[in-house]
């Protein structure tokens, strides 16, 4: 709040102030002191006028209007008027003897109250000068008064009593009070029924201590209210609102009661506003506001939140306190007195008066002063002190102009100090209205016309430079005005919107509305235009250009007084229109393809008492009522704020700003809010805003965004189209309104891009009236399209006669399918033999396959099969003369059916016939196996072809027919077999053991039985004494134990077959009780009688114990060695006791058999443990390699003897008689074979060697006699030449060794030997045997092929075509596989 003036007298120094403001007005204060005098100031402070006295004046008040105020002093019976529209002063004389004390003027009439010292009252009417005394009203001095609305007078004494009286002054109702009354007040208290009752209640103050309430119709209904003593006493109290008081105590408590019944001696505010004192309180309806005063300090509250404390006067220099507050009526002055006897006057509501040019800003800020501001452009601001109170502000880009009443003060605003310079006052013809200025001319309403003028013309020119508008005054009266840099805008009573151009004065353009225009609002620009008109609404016109009609703005409220239009550069189509409370944002779209309009964003609130004055990129600058200015942003620009992490309150939503962004055309802050935190659907929102403002490029990136490649790509398309109405009619259409579309198209250059549209929409009634306007050529072929759409709908008859329309020259595809629609029509409504010669006679498959459907439908199956059949659908066909039981022409067709469905019917109908063999074909090509077979049997009486069937397709039924045709002949055996075959298991049982066929049974039942199926054929054979047989099928269920009881006890002549078999089982059992049991039994200990070793072999294979069996092998290879000599069968256990499992490995000599020799046996033996060996992954025994080398080197002799390489045999010989030893049956032969082929081969060293040998005295006895004298002629004349062994690369490390040496000196690895000549291997001529993969030398087995045509390692088949070269053999030399 802001100090207006201070008034202090040396008179009124050290006493209280009487003081009165004028009513309703406010423009004047009278003030009373100590002195004899009444002094009268105007609202700015000075002095207006004095009234004398002949004593202290002790009462004064105005009337109503505030013409006049009634001065009544001590000492003196008369009543001084002093008149406020005259300045001059008259006396009353009222004819009271006595002295007058107290005065009041009625609220509704020219009446005056009077009261005396002595209780008397004087009733005055001002108006026709009539006095009524009235005598004895009271005894005492009348102290307080109040008139009510209804004339009513209460008026409270000195004697303690309160009376009301009518205007005439006769006494209503009176009433005793039990203390000194003081504040009478009228007021309306709130009742139950809440319904307007006027002023029923009259409160006044009793003692300073309690507050009564009374009825005006009954005094005695009356409540009392009293309040806490430490409040103090009432100091004064005031009625607001709906029935509220507000009373200020003198300990400086702040309290707001309620009258209305229910919340009476509630207190709905309280609060200590002042901590010593309170002065006084007072309430001012027209700001809102409640004061008290205090300490020294004013506060000022809101009546509509007591709590808040808006705000604090300090008056410091005030050091005796302050005494009492006023407000003017219309709240814009405060006056406060104090005891010091000084007056202070604040300003609380200035007129909201301002104006703006552009972003500069020129509003009121005191009664007498006028800021001009700069915000936007950082100005500093120019302080202006004006003459007088303006009513009017204009404001221009270098003049400030106000005024009042006809008059207009001017002022330049210059860069210096003090930055303004009066230019002059300009007095007018009537009473300014309003006024406009641009940077040379002014423009002033007044009396329906508008005077345009220069604003810094010379005097003698200014006639030259002033034109009055309009020139006919006929046209109607100006109503309102505007002034742009260039054009002058006025509307008229009569609804004409002028537009002149300020440079010629001549008038450009002029729209004529419907009704008055009341405002305008012009552009910066002067381009664009809001109006308002005498109905409240509000309009869009552009003058300069005539082809843009006037658009009316959406959702304009009727209670708009203005409008600014935004200054910022990028936003000159946006615009606010605004009330006392919301803001309305609005956004002009010029360039969209719906063509220019106005978009209604949004609203924005506004606080009490504020004025927009500027909008500047979404910010609107206001003038308060303090005579200040606020910043309000609007709610429709949030996206314009910048988020922080000290901003409170919620923020708004993305989705909100985008749609904000988008409304206001904003499209890079749209993108930049997708960027940070949009989605695939925001840019979608993006990309459909650009299209409707035909922003190309921009929908382009924000469809690339969303991932709408169709978009993208389809906009890319239309980017070099410079018809902007083509270009607007695809946008239109891209989204969806194609309406518009086809408009826009229609008004471009290129008009059948409508008829295209409508056509891939399919809306063929309306492409069939665009092509008739624009492309007769296209009638056909739309009437094709459209028939097509008619015919898929169902209305065939439309579709009929569109076909026959379709039918053109020279396009006979076009044509087909037309005539296929016609014969499809045709068929529909009934007549057959028109379509379907037509469909007989098209080309089309198809044709005839959806004809024939049609007639199907419509249960004409001879024709529709017909068609069936042209059209080579033979299974439709033969179906639907299978329904019309046409069989002949079903055979016919039987051999290109496919359907088994129809063979089945054809052999059904074929079976009724008794023609069985067709049937039985058809039955077959259905696939119906158990028909078939039931045939066969039945009626064929052809068992053999029903038993393959049934075997091949291992039909369950087929073979239960076939099982029970052979139990009629007996066949139990077959019966038993088909039973299995169709899962009668049980069935087959019990046949099996009627009939002694359970071998037949247990041999068919195969590995699908169950587990009782097994066991209950063990059973069976248990009970024969069966032991082979029951110990198989126990351990096929699982009963291991039972089954190795049996096998152990079958007979010598199943002995063979029964160890297997037990050896198979203790393996599955894995049971070491068992599989004691059974080792037992291969030792002997049982019977007496050890088997033979090969099967404890097979055991331990069983069991897996690979490397005991290896070692077992080799055994049993060394015995089969060992035939045919007679070493003792039987030695003595090292270990003294029949040995464990476990140590059978190292006890098996103790039980072998010598058998006589058999070799191949032997290496047969080695081989396949050893392939069993590499198959489990385990190293091979190097014993065990070993034997298997020594005995296939010995089998190698034969081949290499045979094939007549006697060199070859003689190397393989020399290394078998090397290890003579592991051959003690044959020493004699294989030595004495060794000299002969040692020779032959030229090899005499070792010829002599082995004679030698054989000349032992064990061995020269047994020398056979043909060749003892050769050998002996050997050795008496020895020959010791000896022909040299070839030596090649050892393929590990490449060390020349002798082509038969096995082990390499170098790296002393056992180099692979080649199976086909017994040598060591090379790398570069490897290959491999592709059945047992042992290694040979690839040009030596080519050749061994040759004659021999099976593998010398593993005997089986092989041909040189299998025989293939390895160039890389690494991994055949690994030198892990070997055990050491």
């Amino acid at each position: 709040m802001k100090s207006v003036f201070i008034l202090a007298d040396k008179a009124w120094a050290g006493s209280s102030l009487l003081y009165k403001w004028q009513k309703t007005l406010g423009n004047y204060i009278a003030v009373a002191g100590q002195d004899s005098s009444v002094k009268i100031f105007d609202r700015h402070g000075h002095k207006w006028s004095e009234l004398s006295l002949p004593g202290r004046c002790v009462g004064m008040d105005w009337d109503k209007d505030g013409d006049i105020l009634a001065v009544i002093a001590a000492k003196s019976s008369s009543i001084y008027l002093w008149d406020a529209s005259v300045n001059k002063t008259s006396q009353i004389e009222s004819g009271m003897r006595d002295q007058m004390s107290f005065i009041l003027w009625s609220k509704t009439g020219p009446l005056l109250a009077v009261g005396t010292v002595k209780g008397n009252l004087l009733i005055y009417n001002q108006q026709t000068s009539r006095k009524i005394p009235v005598l004895g009203k009271h005894t005492k001095k009348i102290t307080c008064g109040c008139w009510s609305v209804q004339n009513l007078l209460a008026l409270g004494s000195d004697d303690n009593t309160l009376s009301i009286s009518n205007h005439e002054g006769d006494t209503i109702r009176q009433t005793t009070l039990r203390g000194e009354p003081a504040d009478i007040t009228f007021s309306e208290r709130k009742t139950n029924e809440r319904s307007g009752q006027g002023e029923n209640t009259v409160s006044l103050s009793v003692g300073n201590k309690n507050l009564m309430l009374f009825s005006t119709n009954d005094l005695e209904n009356r409540i009392e209210l009293t309040f806490q003593r430490h409040y103090g006493q009432i100091v004064s109290y005031r009625w607001y609102g709906d029935g509220y008081i507000l009373i200020g105590f003198s300990h400086g408590y702040f309290v707001v009661i309620s009258t209305h019944i229910k919340e009476i001696g509630e207190e709905l505010h309280q609060a200590r506003n002042h901590k010593d004192s309170l002065n006084s309180v007072a309430i001012s309806t027209a700001v809102n506001k409640a004061a008290s005063c205090g300490d020294n300090s004013i506060k000022i509250h809101e009546l509509s939140e007591l709590k808040d404390i808006s705000n604090v006067i300090q008056l410091d220099d005030e050091t005796k306190g302050l005494d009492q507050l006023n407000w003017t009526d219309d709240g814009q002055l405060l006056a406060v007195s104090t005891q010091s006897g000084t007056l202070h006057v604040f300003l609380t509501k200035l007129p909201i008066l301002g104006g703006s040019f552009g972003t500069r800003l020129a509003y009121l800020t005191s009664l007498l002063e006028v800021t001009v501001s700069n915000q936007v452009e950082g100005e500093s601001p120019v302080v202006i002190q004006v003459e007088v109170e303006p009513t009017f502000i204009a404001m221009g880009p270098f003049h400030v102009a106000v005024g009042m009443n006809n008059r207009a003060w001017f002022y330049a605003l210059l860069d210096g100090e003090p930055g303004f310079n009066k230019l002059k006052d300009i007095e007018y013809l009537g009473t300014i209205a309003s006024m406009s200025l641009n940077a040379d001319y002014a423009a002033a309403l007044f009396e329906g016309k508008v005077q345009l003028h220069m604003i810094e013309g010379k005097d003698q020119d200014e006639k030259k430079q002033m034109k009055l508008f309009p020139e006919d005054e006929q046209k109607g009266r100006i109503i309102c005005h505007a002034l742009t840099a260039d054009f002058l805008y006025y509307g008229t009573d009569a609804g004409d919107v002028v537009c002149v151009l300020v440079e010629d004065w001549e008038t450009v353009s002029s729209y004529s509305h419907a009704v008055g225009v009341r405002k305008v609002f012009p552009d910066l620009n002067g381009t664009r235009l809001v109006f308002i008109d005498d109905k409240s609404g509000g309009f869009l016109l552009s003058p300069t250009n005539a082809s843009d009609s006037c658009i009316e703005l959406p959702n304009f409220s009727p209670t708009i007084t203005g409008v600014l239009w935004d200054n910022w550069h990028a936003d000159r189509g946006v615009f606010v229109a605004y009330d006392d409370d919301k803001v309305y944002t609005y956004a002009l779209h010029k360039t969209t393809i719906y063509g220019p309009r106005v978009v209604f964003v949004g609203s924005t609130a506004l606080l009490f008492s504020q004025k927009p004055l500027l909008l500047h990129n979404g910010e609107l600058t206001c003038q308060t009522a303090s005579g200040k200015t606020s910043e309000v942003p609007l709610s429709t620009h949030t996206f314009l704020k910048k988020p922080s992490g000290t901003q409170k309150g919620p923020q708004p939503e993305l989705s909100t700003q985008l749609a904000q962004a988008l409304m206001l055309k904003r499209f890079h802050e749209a993108r930049a809010l997708c960027k940070s935190a949009g989605t695939k659907t925001d840019w979608a929102e993006v990309g459909k805003a650009c299209l409707v403002h035909m922003e190309v490029e921009l929908a382009i990136q924000a469809f690339r965004m969303s991932s709408n490649v169709a978009m993208v790509l389809s906009l890319q398309g239309i980017q070099g189209i410079e018809d902007m109405n083509l270009r607007a009619g695809h946008l239109a259409m891209f989204l969806g309104d194609h309406n518009l579309a086809q408009d826009l198209y229609l008004s471009s250059g290129c008009p059948i891009a409508a008829l295209e549209m409508r056509r891939d929409l399919l809306q063929w009634d309306i492409a069939l009236m665009l092509a008739k306007r624009l492309a007769e050529d296209q009638i056909p072929f739309i009437s094709k399209e459209y028939a097509a759409h008619l015919e898929f709908i169902g209305d065939y008859v439309n579709a009929l006669a569109h076909y026959e329309k379709g039918m053109i020259q020279d396009n006979e595809e076009h044509n087909e399918a037309c005539k296929a629609g016609v014969a499809r029509m045709s068929i529909r409504m009934g007549d057959i033999r028109r379509g379907a010669a037509q469909a007989i006679q098209h080309p089309s498959r198809i044709l005839k396959k959806e004809c024939g459907a049609i007639l199907e439908s419509m249960k004409q199956f001879s024709e529709a099969a017909q068609l069936y059949e042209k059209g080579q659908y033979y299974d439709k066909a033969a179906s639907v003369y299978i329904r019309c039981k046409n069989w002949a022409k079903v055979g016919e067709l039987l051999a290109h059916v496919s359907s088994p469905k129809i063979h089945l019917q054809y052999a059904k109908a074929k079976e009724a016939d008794g023609k069985y063999k067709d049937a039985a074909q058809a039955y077959e090509s259905a696939k119906d196996w158990d028909n078939v077979i039931r045939v066969l049997l039945e009626h064929l009486n052809s068992p053999e072809e029903a038993v393959r069937i049934a075997r091949e397709t291992q039909s369950i039924d087929g073979a239960k027919m076939v099982a029970r045709f052979f139990l009629g002949l007996n066949d139990y055996s077959s019966a038993i077999h088909f039973l299995v075959l169709s899962q009668c298991n049980d069935e087959a049982f019990q046949l099996a053991q009627q009939h002694g066929q359970m071998e037949v049974y247990a041999d068919i039942i195969g590995p699908e039985a169950t587990q009782e199926d097994y066991q209950s054929i063990a059973l069976y054979f248990e009970g024969e004494k069966k032991h082979l047989q029951a110990g198989k099928f126990f351990q096929k269920c699982g009963q291991y134990s039972r089954a190795l009881k049996h096998f152990l006890k079958c007979p010598n002549t199943e002995v063979n077959l029964a160890v297997e078999m037990a050896i198979e089982t203790v393996g599955q059992a894995r049971d070491g009780s068992l599989t004691n049991q059974l080792i037992d039994y291969l030792m002997g200990e049982s019977d007496g009688m050890p088997k033979d070793a090969k099967y404890l072999f097979r055991l331990y294979m069983a069991l897996e114990l690979y490397r005991e069996a290896a070692r077992t092998a080799i055994i049993i290879a060394r015995e089969e060695q060992c035939a045919g000599s007679n070493v003792s069968t039987q030695t003595q256990c090292p270990s003294g006791t029949v040995p464990e499992l476990i140590l059978i490995p190292y006890c098996i000599l103790c039980f072998v058999l010598f058998l006589p020799g058999n070799y191949r046996n032997a290496h047969d033996v080695l081989f396949s443990m050893y392939t069993e060996l590499q198959a489990q992954k385990i190293k091979i025994p190097a014993e065990m390699a070993t034997n298997l080398m020594i005995l296939h080197s010995y089998l190698l002799v034969k081949v290499h003897v045979k094939r007549g390489d006697h060199l070859k045999g003689a190397r393989m010989l020399i290394r078998v008689s090397n290890n003579i030893s592991r051959f003690p049956a044959h020493v004699i032969p294989i030595l004495t074979s060794a000299v002969i082929e040692c020779h032959r081969a030229g090899l005499k060293n070792s010829a002599f060697g082995f004679a030698a040998l054989l000349m032992r005295p064990e061995y020269r006895n047994q020398i056979d006699p043909k060749y003892r004298k050769k050998i002996e002629a050997m050795v008496r004349r020895p020959d010791t030449s000896e022909l040299e062994d070839e030596t090649t690369p050892c393929p590990f490390c490449g060390f020349q060794l002798p082509q038969n040496e096995l082990l390499c000196i170098s790296c002393k690895n056992n180099v692979p030997y080649c199976i086909s000549t017994g040598r060591h291997m090379l790398k570069e001529d490897w290959c491999v045997c592709p059945h047992c993969e042992f290694p040979a030398l690839y040009s030596q087995f080519i050749l061994l092929l040759e004659t021999e045509a099976v593998c010398p390692m593993c005997s089986e088949t092989l041909s040189v075509e299998q025989i293939k070269k390895i160039p890389d053999c690494s991994k055949y030399l690994q030198t892990d596989q070997l055990e050491e």
